[in-house]
Order: structure tokens, then sequence, then C-alpha cells
């Protein structure tokens, strides 16, 4: 992943553009105001998308767990017919 360095400016007046390019060319923006980092403009991929709900999904089934909403394994296999 390459990062650029831009002004807010810059960034305000194509933000719709910078957004294409970065989703694109895998670029990361970092926004100054006055020589000072004020923020950074990450693409996501993909993947990590897949992750994060991955990660909702776990956190959720085992806080059902936690409450004991458990299913055992021939209420599983009834479900799915098998």
């Amino acid at each position: 992943m390459t990062t650029s360095v831009i002004g807010i400016k810059e960034f305000r007046q194509n933000i719709t553009a910078l957004s294409k390019k970065a989703r694109k060319n895998k670029t990361r923006y970092i926004v100054m105001r006055h020589s000072t980092p004020v923020f950074e403009v990450t693409p996501i991929s993909e993947d990590r998308l897949v992750f994060e709900k991955l990660a909702r999904d776990v956190a959720a089934a085992r806080e059902e767990a936690r409450q004991g909403k458990l299913y055992t394994t021939e209420e599983v296999l009834k479900y799915l017919g098998l």
C-alpha cells in the first residue's frame, strides 16, 4: 500500500476522486492541516469486512452460549434434515 500526504483543502475539494483512487490503487492518504497530520484515509478491503462480520458473529454466539442458548448435536442434525 502506498502512502500520499495531501493538504486538507485538496482533500476537501477532491474527496470523491481520492476515495475512488484509494480503493482502486490501495493508496493511504495522510491529510495535513498546517503541516500537522489531522487524519488518515485508508481503503477497507473486502477481507477486512468479512473478518469483522465473522468477529461479530462469534461474539454473538459466545453471548448466546453464555446465556445457555445451546443446541445438542441431535437437534442440529434434525434441523438440517440429516
